[in-house]
């Protein structure tokens, strides 16, 4: 029996209802709601509008697509009239089930379309004139600051305003903005917008973001004030460990065109021009390394409403446009996502005190604080304490990573920094004027805003731990850019660490416009040779892609087409793939990565063993070449498949003739070269079983501990699963000893480490020239947790969960585990329990998708649906598709499904 579904979720370009989008063709999505089983959609209709009224009488004066057949719920494109600047559009789908019945339109979304045009902007840069930016000493340090801070360029964040009159009231208002640097905005004395540190990071030279903010309720007819704070940020700030500033420009600059439309439909235009006004003011200094001086005594009140005297202001400097990119902010911008109370404050005298948030964070603290006038306090943040209990710094290297906030003195005062962020979990709180406890500080988590999508949990708790462990390194560095690190001098988009980790992280949150935006930086950070570069945007590093860094270029678009099955991101990569496909070929004509391999990592921070570098890079040369036939076949491009696949069969060759001998063993004999020729499928068949014995030799040999550095350490465990060898997989999550991820949690880990020797036992702390405690490319086990563990995989086939794989393997002495991903069908959950020999498996398929759902088991007979169908007529009913000794395998409809099998305790030793 089967009931009727309705869309719901609707999505504009991934997003809920965007503003200001520049994408002229959006897509749009939307999930199916039912009970039942074997719901799915048979067709489906989009109305649109140029107003709500519209879609209530049914009737699209924009589009009407009509009955469109067929299941497609996800990324539609808009098929309408052309859609012009700042045209908001109205939708609304209705779908037809799998019985011929239609369901009612669904309530209308929207989006709205932003400036497309270059002549659409009509502002300039502003900002500080150049003889105003003298540079202002650096605050009284407490005593024990660290006195190099005074040598640094920090200038003081320049305060900008202008005021304007409406005539009539207002029917809505858009501010366009963006800067050279990072910027916020009021209007009449309130904040526009909830983002911080916009635009966020590209590269400066090639386009900057545009965010688009709803600013009607901040209007009102009469007099209106519009100002900005500016900062450094990356345009002009610190970024990286050479110690140096203003990479892309000297100071920040502000670029804003705000339009006002009119009840009786006249508009109001205000835009950056040399008429506003600037000034310095308590903000000193703010740098996203350095951190934040913030005076009070020096604050302007009422500088953002409109009767303010700005007569000692001094005029702007007013730039025109250049000829660089403004494109809408395409992801979730970067909020303040949650907060954290303090788990303790350890007092130590004199006037110093240590506050433990008890999680290690990325962002800033909000601090409450009442005393006399020109007190200051300084807030320096830290990941870890050494033995004798004081703060740890070391790891910083050149960033400050300190805020300093002086007094005006009076009534109680709230001070949170503005245009920085730290990585840390402990605050060294000095000159605090009184006793400092818990409500008077706060931990303020900062990051890209992305929703969560999955959820990971499971008997062991060490387990549970890891897995908060990789989503909170995951907030850590997902900031605009996914960064390396949040805390040291360093901060850069590292591709090596993307491409390891992109697969979990979809899992975690919906990240597929995070993973868009950066791979335009990754596209503008292309060599004119066609090379994919090491860090995105290109910085610091300028030296074309190594061997597994590089090649993120083609494998996180391969990974989001898996995920989202969004094939536009193919076709807007596919050159750039292209190109670096023939970059690797031209240098290596005899198809081994030996020439052009850059600053060549390796395995990067393995422990115990090495493996050779040229393999590495080959090995990856074949898995693009792999990948990109799959991808050219996706989108069309059917010669181009069987050009690649030729290309992939020529370099597995010479790999195998390079490094494997006739019993399977790989050169180099370590745990990252055979996980590598496993999960790329460069192994002749017949050797495939003695490689998978060889690796378990040798992870016998460490004790049966990993040694996998980066490059490996995605590919570990799922290659020793599929293998068989499941139960070597689960010793390796569960071992609490070095070095192993238990033992970074027993010593009090609440992020993942750089380094798997990070602290030890033996010898303390690692070098502090590269020791961050809140890294996540070792997280990339939260991928086999996922579909491994708990058993949530997809069809490659039919990408993004068209068809799920529900496939657990039980093991470890797990006694239960599950997993729940929202997809962009739906929710797809597996949940398995097993008390003594009963194994009980819960597989949820969302409506619109189809399953194979793989059951454990010793006894294939003992398998049994526990709720069966009532009639054996029913097209829902699961059908028996294969059955071996392990398994019996079941074809299904959406819905949820439980089943029973007999497995016995020792059957963890087989993985299943």
């Amino acid at each position: 029996m089967t009931d009727s579904i309705a869309p719901v979720d609707l999505r504009c370009e991934y997003l809920v209802d965007p503003l200001g989008i520049d994408v002229a063709w959006p897509r749009l999505s939307w999930v199916l709601d039912g009970e039942g089983r074997g719901l799915r959609q048979t067709a489906h209709q989009i109305v649109a509008a140029s107003h709500p009224d519209r879609l209530a009488a049914e009737a699209g004066d924009l589009w009407d697509s009509g009955k469109v057949l067929g299941s497609e719920s996800a990324h539609v494109v808009y098929g309408g009239s052309p859609l012009g600047s700042r045209q908001r559009v109205w939708w609304t789908v209705r779908v037809w089930d799998q019985n011929g019945a239609a369901s009612p339109f669904s309530p209308p979304a929207c989006w709205e379309m932003g400036l497309l045009q270059p002549d659409d902007w009509r502002g300039s840069w502003i900002g500080l004139r150049r003889a105003d930016e003298a540079r202002r000493p650096a605050p009284d340090l407490p005593p024990g600051a660290r006195r190099d801070l005074a040598e640094l360029d920090l200038p003081p964040c320049p305060y900008l305003r202008t005021t304007f009159a409406l005539p009539r009231p207002v029917r809505r208002a858009r501010l366009y903005a963006t800067a050279r640097g990072v910027y916020e905005l009021r209007l009449n004395g309130r904040r526009a917008g909830d983002a911080v540190l916009a635009p966020g990071w590209t590269d400066y030279g090639h386009r900057i973001q545009y965010q688009t903010y709803d600013v009607s309720d901040l209007l009102s007819a009469g007099d209106n004030a519009l100002g900005a704070i500016l900062g450094t940020g990356w345009y002009a700030g610190y970024i990286g460990w050479h110690g140096e500033n203003k990479h892309y420009g000297v100071r920040p600059e502000l670029l804003v065109h705000l339009i006002v439309e009119h009840d009786d439909g006249s508009t109001t235009t205000v835009v950056s021009d040399e008429s506003w006004r600037v000034a310095t003011g308590p903000i000193r200094y703010s740098d996203l390394l350095m951190g934040e001086s913030y005076d009070a005594r020096a604050e302007l009140p009422g500088w953002d409403l409109p009767g303010y005297d700005d007569r000692g202001w001094q005029p702007v400097t007013a730039e025109p446009r250049d000829d660089v990119l403004l494109v809408a902010d395409r992801a979730e911008p970067v909020r303040v996502i949650a907060e954290l109370p303090p788990r303790s404050i350890a007092q130590r005298p004199p006037d110093l005190a240590i506050v433990d948030l008890g999680q290690n964070i990325t962002g800033w603290v909000r601090l409450r604080v009442r005393g006399p006038a020109g007190t200051t306090v300084r807030l320096r943040f830290g990941e870890r304490l050494n033995p004798d209990g004081t703060l740890y710094i070391e790891n910083m290297r050149t960033a400050h990573q300190t805020d300093f906030y002086t007094l005006r003195g009076g009534d109680d005062e709230t001070y949170e920094p503005r245009f920085t962020f730290h990585g840390f979990q402990y605050v060294e709180v000095t000159g605090y004027p009184g006793e400092l406890t818990t409500d008077a500080i706060t931990g303020r988590v900062v990051g890209s805003d992305l929703p969560t999508t999955g959820d990971f949990r499971c008997s062991n708790d060490m387990v549970n731990q890891l897995q908060r462990n990789i989503v909170w390194g995951q907030r850590g560095n997902f900031l605009s850019v996914p960064t390396d690190c949040p805390q040291r001098d360093e901060r850069l988009g590292w591709l090596g660490d993307a491409q390891v980790f992109v697969r979990t992280s979809c899992f975690n949150a919906a990240a597929a416009p995070f993973w868009t935006k950066w791979l335009t930086d990754v596209a503008d950070a292309r060599s004119p040779e066609g090379a994919f570069p090491d860090v995105a945007p290109r910085l610091i590093v300028t030296t074309d892609g190594a061997p597994a860094w590089g090649n993120a270029g083609v494998i996180v678009p391969w990974t989001l087409y898996q995920c989202y099955g969004d094939r536009r991101l193919i076709e807007e990569h596919y050159e750039a793939m292209a190109a670096w496909l023939t970059y690797l070929q031209d240098a290596n004509p005899d198809l081994l990565w030996t020439n052009r391999r850059g600053n060549d990592y390796g395995d990067w921070l393995a422990v115990g063993e090495s493996t050779p570098k040229d393999l590495i890079g080959t090995a990856f040369f074949a898995q693009d070449a792999r990948l990109l036939a799959r991808m050219a076949r996706a989108i069309g491009r059917t010669d181009d498949g069987a050009r690649y696949d030729d290309l992939f069969a020529r370099i597995t060759s010479a790999f195998r003739a390079a490094y494997v001998d006739d019993t399977g063993r790989v050169a180099g004999d370590s745990q990252t070269a055979y996980a590598l020729a496993l999960a790329m499928d460069l192994l002749p068949s017949a050797l495939r079983p003695a490689a998978a014995r060889h690796l378990v030799a040798n992870i016998a040999r460490h004790d049966w501990h990993l040694t996998t550095g980066f490059v490996g350490v995605s590919h570990l465990c799922p290659v020793l699963t599929e293998a068989g060898y499941g139960d070597v997989a689960y010793r390796l999550l569960l071992n609490e000893t070095f070095p192993s991820w238990g033992y970074m949690i027993a010593r009090g880990a609440t992020t993942m480490w750089e380094r798997w020797d990070g602290w030890t036992e033996e010898r303390g702390f690692q070098t502090p020239q590269m020791n961050s405690f809140n890294h996540y490319a070792f997280g990339a086990i939260g991928d086999w947790l996922y579909r491994y563990v708990a058993g949530i995989d997809l069809d490659p086939d039919r990408p993004g969960y068209e068809h799920v794989v529900v496939r657990p393997f039980p093991g470890g002495g797990l006694t239960h585990a599950g997993a729940s991903y929202r997809s962009v069908r739906g929710l797809v959950a597996s949940e398995w329990r097993r008390d003594g020999d009963t194994f009980l498996l819960t597989a949820t398929i969302p409506a619109n998708s189809t399953a194979t759902v793989l059951v454990p088991t010793t006894s294939p007979a003992s398998v049994t649906l526990v709720d069966e169908p009532t009639s054996t007529d029913d097209p829902s009913a699961p059908t028996v598709v294969g059955s071996d000794d392990e398994r019996v395998t079941f074809g299904v409809g959406s819905g949820r499904y439980l089943f029973r099998s007999t497995l016995t305790q020792s059957a963890a030793g087989r993985g299943g």
